[in-house]
């Protein structure tokens, strides 16, 4: 019974994380954003590319299916066993189908958003810190990329920090450093100065 449980929040995790939310908005605005920009269908290039309503839009959408893949669980109506654990499973799920999304040949963004929304449910003073470390970085520097980079970094320190079960920091980390992975070619420019830096876009 528990296999069913843990199966069905891996698939319903996955699925929601796959939802290509930057793809779809970009292609109702005509532009493949695949193909344009970084080439990155997160809420970042949308946002450079089509302006900000389109990117806080779909900024709102990853972080919303993230936080949904987790919470569910967790509701009282769905009454699951081992909630905390099909939880902690939906969050992962999530971004590793936002990363690889099935409705874009496995293609998809870096999965910060949609780690937000997760953390956001399973540790919202990490989540906040992370935000917070995200929007002085981004004020201070103008790099997106090294403002997600710090954040991820953030959630995992005070993921150690703070009153949190072991499996809860274990996976904060898992998750912040796969999205600090996925910003390596992020990482080479920042090092050769190469890296654009973020110009606000009406």
């Amino acid at each position: 019974m528990m296999n069913a449980w843990f199966i069905s929040s891996a698939v319903v995790g996955y699925l929601l994380g796959s939802l290509p939310f930057g793809y779809w908005v970009a292609r109702a605005h005509g532009v493949d954003i695949f193909k344009v920009g970084s080439g990155n269908p997160g809420a970042t290039n949308v946002k450079r590319t089509l302006g900000a309503k389109a990117g806080n839009t779909v900024l709102a959408l990853d972080v919303a299916k993230g936080a949904f893949a987790t919470a569910w669980p967790l509701l009282p109506l769905v009454a699951a066993p081992a909630a905390a654990t099909l939880a902690l499973i939906g969050v992962v799920a999530a971004v590793v189908g936002h990363s690889f999304s099935i409705f874009t040949g496995f293609r998809g963004g870096k999965g910060v958003a949609t780690a937000a929304g997760g953390l956001l449910v399973l540790t919202p003073v990490a989540c906040a810190i992370a935000a917070a470390t995200w929007v002085v970085v981004l004020y201070l520097f103008r790099y997106v990329s090294l403002a997600s980079i710090l954040a991820a970094t953030a959630a995992i320190t005070a993921s150690w920090l703070l009153p949190h079960h072991l499996a809860s920091r274990v996976i904060v980390s898992l998750i912040a450093g796969f999205v600090i992975l996925r910003h390596h070619e992020n990482i080479k420019r920042l090092l050769s100065g190469t890296e654009n830096k973020w110009i606000r876009k009406p």
